[in-house]
C-alpha cells in the first residue's frame, strides 16, 4: 500500500532541538520525533509511508529565501522526502520568488496566517494566493483555531472564504479538515467547492499531552471522533481528502492504523485518501 502524508514538519538540524521544546512548550503537546529530517525518516520507515511533504513556515519575510533555496536543495536529494515552499506576507518581491521555486519545480507552498501574524482576508495574503494560482503552486493553509495560540482567530473559515473568493482560481488545501476545531463550520461554507481539498492532519483522535498539567481533563484532548470523522469525508468527497498527520505532532504509525480502522470509509475511499489524491494534485503519478 502507497500512503502520502501531505503534512509533515521539520526543522534545520542546527535548531530543530529548541524549536521542538519551543513549541512543545507552547501548544502543550508531545512530539513524536525530534524534528529532523533523519527523524522524519525513522518515522516513515515504521510507518511504511512512501512520502512524506514538508510543510515550512516563514515567521519571518528574512526567513523566505533561505527555506525555499533548502527546499529545493531537498528535493533534488530524497526519493521519499520532499518540501514545499514558503512565503511571508510581507515579503516585498514575492511574485518573483513564487515564480522562481515554481520554475525550480516545487510543487507548493504553506501560509500560516496565525504564526504568521496576518489575517488571512488582508490584501497580502490575498495577492499571494492569487499568484499562487497563477503559477499552478498548490497552497497548503492553514486553517481554524491554533493550539498553541488559544484564541486566535487570523485563519477562520469565514476569512478564508472571503480570501478565496478574491483570490480567484488557486488550489488550496484547508489543514486539519478543513478548519482545526471549526469543523461543522468548515463542512458548511467548503464542501462541494471546486479547487478546495482537506486534509486529515491533527484531527482523528485524540491528541497527547506532553505532560505539563497543561490540559487537566481528558476531554480537553479530543478532536474528531470516528463519525465526526467520516461524516466531514463524506460531506466533502473521499476524492477532495487528502492524508496527512502533521508529525512530528502525531504518530505516523498510529495515525495511519487508525485512520485504516475506519471501517465507514471503503477500501477505495482510504486507497484515495492515503496515495491517490495527493498523487493526482501534485502531479506525482505522471
Amino acid at each position: 500500500m502507497k500512503i502520502i502524508d501531505i503534512h509533515t514538519h521539520t526543522f534545520p538540524e542546527k535548531i530543530a532541538r529548541s524549536a521542538i521544546e519551543k513549541l512543545s512548550a507552547t501548544s502543550h503537546t508531545r512530539a513524536f520525533s525530534d524534528g529532523t529530517i533523519d527523524g522524519l525518516a525513522n518515522s516513515m520507515n515504521e510507518a511504511n509511508i512512501t512520502l512524506s511533504i514538508i510543510q515550512p513556515v516563514a515567521t519571518k519575510p528574512e526567513q523566505v529565501t533561505s527555506i525555499n533555496n533548502g527546499a529545493i536543495r531537498l528535493n533534488s536529494q530524497h526519493a521519499n522526502i520532499i518540501s514545499f515552499g514558503a512565503i511571508h506576507p510581507d515579503f516585498e518581491d514575492y511574485a518573483c520568488e513564487l515564480a522562481r521555486i515554481s520554475k525550480s519545480g516545487v510543487k507548493g507552498i504553506k501560509l500560516h496566517p496565525v504564526y504568521q501574524g496576518v489575517n488571512i482576508d488582508d490584501e497580502r495574503f490575498v495577492k499571494i494566493l492569487a499568484c499562487a494560482g497563477e503559477l499552478g503552486l498548490v497552497v497548503m493553509l492553514h486553517a481554524g483555531w491554533d493550539i498553541g495560540f488559544p484564541g486566535n482567530d487570523y485563519a477562520m473559515p469565514e476569512r478564508i472564504l472571503r480570501a478565496l473568493k478574491s483570490a480567484g482560481n488557486v488550489k488550496v488545501i484547508l489543514a486539519h479538515m478543513g478548519g482545526w476545531r471549526c469543523w461543522r463550520e468548515a463542512q458548511e461554507l467548503f464542501a462541494g467547492r471546486d479547487n478546495i481539498y482537506i486534509d486529515t492532519a491533527f484531527s482523528l483522535g485524540e491528541f497527547v499531552p506532553n505532560g505539563d498539567g497543561y490540559y487537566s481533563s481528558h476531554e480537553e484532548c479530543i478532536m474528531l471522533n470516528d463519525e465526526e470523522f467520516v461524516r466531514i469525508v463524506k460531506a466533502f468527497g473521499a476524492e477532495r481528502v487528502l492524508f496527512g498527520t502533521d508529525s512530528p505532532w502525531a504518530s505516523q504509525s498510529e495515525y495511519i492504523e487508525k485512520f485504516c480502522e475506519l471501517s465507514a470509509l471503503s477500501e477505495c475511499e482510504k486507497n484515495l485518501i492515503l496515495y491517490e489524491n495527493s498523487a493526482e494534485l501534485l502531479g506525482l503519478s505522471r
